[in-house]
C-alpha cells in the first residue's frame, strides 16, 4: 500500500480529477489513514480548490470511526453476558450480517449498535421479537380504530387535531470560540393535504423561514457565542393535522392510466445518490410483481415484500452510506428511512411515481424521528405509505392501512432527501439525507451531534372541534 500511495501522490495524479476516485477507493477498502495521508500530500492549490469536499470526506471517515468503535473482544463479551453464544454462532452472525463489522486500517471493528441489533436480527431471538411486534401492533391498532370513528372528507382526511410544539436546540459551551456566530437550522411543518393552519407562535431569537421551494422546511436562527455558556435556541409553533387513508378497494376503482407529465417523469426517475434505478432494481421489482400490471396492486406487492423481509434495526449514520437501498438488500435489515428509500426505488423502477416524506412521529410515549413515503396514483393523487409501520402489522388489516394511509400523530417537514438547506449551508450536513434534529455550523465548519443536542416537546394534541388537552 505504501508503494501504491507513493505512486499516487505524484503531482500529475493529484492535479487531475482522479484524486477523488483514488480517495473513494481507499475509503471503500477501509484504508482511512492512507486516504487522509493522500489528501494531505496533494499540492496546496488542489487542496484549496477542493477544501469543502476534502473536509466532507474527512468528516465521513471520522463518523464511520465513531459508528464502528467496539472491538471484537468487547462485542463477544457483551453478547455472552446475555446469551451463551459459541464462536461458530458469532461467526455465522457476521457472515449473515446480523452482526455488522468493518475492517478499518487493517483492524476489525464492530458497529456500535451491532450487539443491540443482534437481538432484533438473529433467528434465535425471533419469538421475543414477534411478541414485541405484536405489542406494537396492538398500540397502532388503537390509533387506527380511534381515527375510523370519524367520517372522512372528500380528500380522505379525518380526525383533525390541533398540535402545539416547542423545539429546543442547545449548543455546548465553548463548542466554538467566543464571539463567533452559530448558524442553526431546525424543522418546521409545511402545508399539504394533511397539514394546514401552520403558525409560528414565538421564538427566543429572530427567525428566517426557508424558501418555499426548498424541500427541507426549516426555521433558521443565528447567535453569537459567549465564553463558558451554552447557546440556546427555542421556538414554538402550531398546526392542524389529519389522518388520511384510502382503501385499496377505492384506489382500484379510481385509478387511471398515468399521464406523462413533468411531475410523473420527475418522480419515476433516478435521484442520486440513494434513489438509483438500475437494471438490478428493475429486474427485482419485476420479479416481485410478476405479471401484475395494475399500479395499485404492484405497489402493494412491493410493500408486502419489503415489510415481510427486512426487520427494523438501529441504523448507521446515513451520511456514511453511498446507496441506502443497496445497503438494505445487502444487510437484510433497515430502519424506517432505509426501507422507505428501497420502496421508493423499487416502485419507481416500475413506472409508479413515489417520493419521500419525513419529520417526527408524535404518538403518546413514542415521540421520535420518522420517515415514510408517498405514492402517486393517477386519478387519486399522492397517497401516504409507511413501510416501517407495516412491519409490526404484516398479515393484518392494519398492514393494508399503512400501505395507503397514515395516522394523525405526525409532523411532516421534509418532501425530499439530500436537498440544500435554505439559507444555504456551507459545510457537509451532520445528516446528509434526512432532516429532523437540526443542523449547526459556523465559519470553521459543521458541528456534529457531539457538540449539541435538540429536543421536541409536544405541548398538546387536541381535537380541532373540541380543544381539550390530550
Amino acid at each position: 500500500m505504501a508503494l501504491m500511495l507513493s505512486a499516487l501522490t505524484t503531482s500529475a495524479a493529484v492535479q487531475s480529477t482522479d484524486w477523488r476516485a483514488t480517495v473513494d477507493r481507499l475509503m471503500e477498502q477501509g484504508e482511512f489513514k492512507q486516504a487522509e495521508k493522500f489528501m494531505k500530500s496533494m499540492p496546496k492549490k488542489v487542496r484549496q480548490q477542493n477544501a469543502v469536499t476534502i473536509d466532507s470526506l474527512c468528516q465521513i471517515m471520522e463518523r464511520i470511526r465513531k459508528d464502528f468503535r467496539i472491538t471484537p473482544e468487547e462485542g463477544v463479551k457483551m453478547i455472552r453476558e446475555k446469551y451463551p453464544a459459541t464462536d461458530a454462532q458469532i461467526q455465522h452472525w457476521k457472515d449473515t450480517r446480523a452482526l455488522e463489522v468493518m475492517n478499518i486500517d487493517g483492524k476489525e471493528w464492530w458497529f456500535r449498535k451491532s450487539v443491540g441489533n443482534l437481538w432484533l436480527l438473529g433467528k434465535e431471538f425471533k419469538q421475543q421479537n414477534d411478541e414485541d411486534n405484536y405489542q406494537s401492533f396492538l398500540t397502532r391498532q388503537k390509533y387506527f380504530r380511534q381515527a375510523m370513528k370519524s367520517p372522512a372528507d372528500a380528500c380522505g382526511t379525518r380526525d383533525w387535531r390541533h398540535v402545539n410544539i416547542t423545539f429546543y436546540l442547545d449548543v455546548n459551551a465553548d463548542a466554538i470560540p467566543a464571539g463567533e456566530t452559530l448558524r442553526v437550522w431546525m424543522p418546521f411543518p409545511y402545508e399539504n393535504l394533511r397539514q394546514k393552519n401552520i403558525k409560528l407562535e414565538g421564538s427566543n431569537r429572530p427567525v428566517t423561514f426557508s424558501d418555499p421551494k426548498c424541500k427541507h422546511h426549516t426555521v433558521y436562527m443565528e447567535a453569537v457565542t459567549e465564553k463558558g455558556k451554552p447557546t440556546h435556541f427555542e421556538y414554538t409553533f402550531s398546526y392542524d393535522v389529519a389522518e388520511r387513508h384510502i382503501s385499496q378497494q377505492d384506489l382500484l376503482a379510481m385509478v387511471e392510466p398515468y399521464k406523462m407529465t413533468e411531475e410523473y417523469k420527475l418522480y419515476t426517475s433516478t435521484e442520486p445518490p440513494h434513489i438509483i434505478i438500475t437494471d438490478k432494481m428493475r429486474n427485482l421489482a419485476r420479479e416481485i410483481v410478476g405479471k401484475e400490471e395494475n399500479p395499485v396492486l404492484q405497489a402493494s406487492m412491493i410493500y408486502d415484500w419489503i415489510v415481510s423481509r427486512f426487520p427494523w434495526a438501529g441504523a448507521r449514520e446515513y451520511s456514511t452510506l453511498t446507496n441506502i437501498p443497496e445497503y438494505v438488500l445487502l444487510n437484510n435489515h433497515g430502519d424506517c428511512g432505509q426501507v422507505g428509500l428501497l420502496y421508493i426505488t423499487l416502485v419507481r423502477s416500475l413506472g409508479i411515481p413515489a417520493r419521500w416524506e419525513s419529520g417526527w412521529m408524535l404518538h403518546p410515549d413514542e415521540i421520535n424521528w420518522h420517515d415514510w413515503a408517498e405514492t402517486y396514483f393517477e386519478g387519486v393523487g399522492w397517497v401516504p405509505t409507511d413501510p416501517s409501520f407495516g412491519r409490526s402489522a404484516y398479515g393484518t388489516a392494519l398492514n393494508d392501512y399503512y400501505k395507503t394511509g397514515i395516522d394523525v400523530y405526525r409532523m411532516a417537514s421534509n418532501e425530499a432527501v439530500g436537498q440544500q438547506l435554505s439559507p444555504k449551508k456551507t459545510f457537509i450536513r451532520s445528516e446528509t439525507v434526512d432532516f429532523q434534529p437540526g443542523e449547526v455550523e459556523w465559519k470553521g465548519g459543521n458541528l456534529y451531534y457531539d457538540h449539541w443536542k435538540s429536543h421536541l416537546e409536544v405541548n398538546g394534541i387536541t381535537p380541532v372541534n373540541n380543544l381539550i388537552k390530550r
